[in-house]
């Protein structure tokens, strides 16, 4: 097992952890309906994906 000859520093565990955060989902707004949807994701308000109808969704 792996084992360490000197102790890591806060600083360098901190810089090697500096991409480990959570992103901010983008949101695109939907072009039939206005609602906001992830990319590249049907709308679930209206159901419709790059122009057309592709889940029947009843309100």
């Amino acid at each position: 097992m792996a084992h360490p000859k000197r102790k890591t520093s806060k600083s360098r565990r901190d810089k090697r952890r500096s991409h480990h955060r959570l992103n901010e989902i983008q949101l695109a707004e939907c072009k039939n309906c206005g609602a906001l949807h992830r990319y590249h994701h049907i709308c679930m308000e209206c159901g419709y994906y790059r122009g057309r109808q592709v889940l029947d969704v009843t309100k």
